[in-house]
Parts: structure tokens; sequence; C-alpha cells
């Protein structure tokens, strides 16, 4: 029979309790690669979480975990009172977990209004194999449209998703995770690849979502991350080697010699 989910208090959207992964040596004879070592976090409900940490730190593994395409090998993931860590990515889709990929996912020939529709149909469970007929069903996209005009894309459409500039695109993708009334958006480095315009609108957007989702933000962008995340968690070497403010951060020893040779911590 199907396996019942395990709920537990929720004490917050997404818990982290000491997570490790570690990959197998990539060249015999080499050590093997600890990209997780003990995480913990914690995503409070409604909160901008934003995850920090310069390039191999484990901001990918993370965000495996998340999503569950890699298990741990260790520690615990509860998402919503429920213990996801050894859930499917479709189970947790539907428990309420959204992520907006570092690599823009959209289905280019398809309308803008349609990508949206398609990411509700998959999510109330609709069968995909006639999936063109999302296009006629129009609490499908009642539903589209209002994500559309939370994203402010809204006259964007009827146009192909492919016609599309760089920044609407990432728009469009956030517009798809929040038309499925997510718990949690999880936003893997949506301004990458974005220009100071396109940065600075989506930004604006970001802003405009805070505290009505819990929204775990990966990203590289230190800038962005300080003018967006409530608290901020760095990550380094497979560990948080800080977690606070925006304050406290910007005042870690250990962050900046984490980012030495990087970048400067915003001021």
């Amino acid at each position: 029979g199907q396996c019942r989910l395990k709920y537990e208090t929720p004490m917050s959207a997404l818990s982290f309790q000491s997570v490790s992964k570690t990959y197998p040596p990539r060249v015999a004879g080499s050590a093997p690669l600890q990209a997780l070592d003990g995480v913990s976090l914690e995503v409070e409900e409604g909160e901008f979480f934003g995850l920090l940490g310069p390039n191999g730190a484990g901001k990918t593994t993370l965000i495996h975990q998340v999503t569950g395409t890699v298990a741990p090998d260790a520690g615990r993931i509860v998402f919503a009172g429920v213990d996801i860590t050894r859930l499917s990515f479709p189970r947790r889709v539907h428990a309420g977990l959204a992520r907006s990929f570092q690599i823009t996912s959209i289905i280019a020939g398809f309308s803008v209004l349609e990508n949206v529709a398609l990411a509700v149909q998959a999510k109330s469970g609709s069968s995909l194999r006639f999936f063109r007929a999302a296009a006629s069903e129009e609490a499908l996209n009642e539903a589209a449209r209002h994500a559309l005009h939370e994203v402010g894309l809204s006259d964007r459409a009827a146009i192909m998703a492919g016609a599309l500039s760089h920044g609407e695109k990432r728009a469009l993708e956030i517009g798809i995770a929040i038309a499925t009334q997510p718990r949690l958006l999880l936003l893997d480095e949506p301004l990458a690849g974005a220009g100071p315009e396109e940065t600075e609108r989506l930004i604006t957007l970001l802003r405009r979502l805070k505290s009505r989702y819990a929204i775990l933000l990966v990203e590289h962008d230190m800038q962005a991350v300080f003018a967006l995340a409530d608290r901020i968690s760095v990550l380094a070497e497979g560990r948080i080697i800080a977690s606070g403010s925006t304050t406290e951060i910007r005042a870690s020893d250990e962050v900046r010699a984490a980012y030495l040779g990087e970048e400067e911590i915003p001021c």
C-alpha cells in the first residue's frame, strides 16, 4: 500500500538537521569529497533566508538535498512538519516545495501563459499526456494569470516563452513556482546571467514576495542576498561557518576569510 507521510510538530518551514554527504573519490587514490559536513539550518515560516558560499562550498549539494535529487548519508530534512529525507522530488512538490532553477527550465515553444498553466495542472495531479489541453482549461488559466500578474508578466502572457528576455525568463520561472501555491520557494541563483537592470527588477520582484512565502535563496550575488534576506547562513567547505543578520554576517571574520580572493563583503 501507499506509505503515509510522517507528520511532526511543525516548528519551521524547512529544517536541516546535521545533514552530511560524501562523494566517492573522482580519481583512484584520491580522498573522498566531503560536500556537506553536519549542516544544520532552519528556515522559518514567512522568512526570507539567504544561503551564501564561495565556489565549491557545497551549495549545489545542499540544493540537491532539498529537492531529493541526492540522498544524504546522515541527518534529516524536515519540511512543513514532514520528514522528507527519503521522499522523491514529485512528492516534495506535492507537499508544497517549489524550485526556480539556476538554468532556465521553461518550454520555449509554449506561450508564457501555457508554461504557468502547465505547472498548475501538474500540481493538481492532472495527466500531462494531453497537456496542450491546458490552454482550454479556464481554471488553470485563471491561476496562471494571477501568477503572471504577481511577477509583472501579464502583458507577455500570449507570446512564446522563448521570445522573453533573460530577466523575463527568470521572472517567469518564479511565476511558475508561485502558481503552485508553495509553502517554500527554493531559488537557485535566480540572478545568474542577469544584467544590472534585470538584476534590479528581479530584486524588486523578490522583495514584493517577502513574508508571503518562506524563501530559501541560494545565490552567489552577495549584494542581492544582503538586500533581501532576513537571515543569512554562509557555507564553506561543506560547513555552516556563520549564521545571523546581515550586520552579523558583514562583521564575521570567518566569512571574510572564506571569501578572501573572491570578492569584498558588501558594506
